[in-house]
């Protein structure tokens, strides 16, 4: 019953912060590399945010470069993403990734809204 579950969504004004969780279960946590990806309306899904397995490694996307980052927490298998200076253009669902290999999973997403 492989599961992650996102939270932290909501509406913000431009300039405010917010944290996303995301919960995962039913498999080894530890082992996946991590990302956040977002998708907005009439636009292509994007990887935002990619933390590997053991947290060595970070990489983010131009436009959240600076403003975003990733973390995760092994012990309680749960990955963040604390976005700050937030901007009328990161509205979007995000959504939480988990992959091995070939093997990938998703979370439902959640919704982010910055407007004043």
């Amino acid at each position: 019953q492989v599961q992650l579950v996102e939270s932290g969504g909501g509406l913000v004004q431009p300039g405010g912060s917010l944290r996303l969780s995301c919960a995962a279960s039913g498999f080894t946590f530890s082992s996946h590399d991590m990302s956040w990806y977002r998708q907005a309306p009439g636009k292509e899904r994007e990887l935002v945010a990619f933390m590997s397995s053991a947290g060595g490694r970070t990489n983010y996307a131009d436009s959240v470069k600076g403003r975003f980052t990733i973390s995760r927490d092994n012990a309680k298998n749960t990955v963040y993403l604390q976005m700050n200076s937030l901007k009328p253009e990161d509205t979007a669902v995000y959504y939480c990734n988990a992959a091995r290999g070939f093997f990938g999973y998703w979370g439902q997403g959640t919704q982010v809204t910055v407007s004043s």
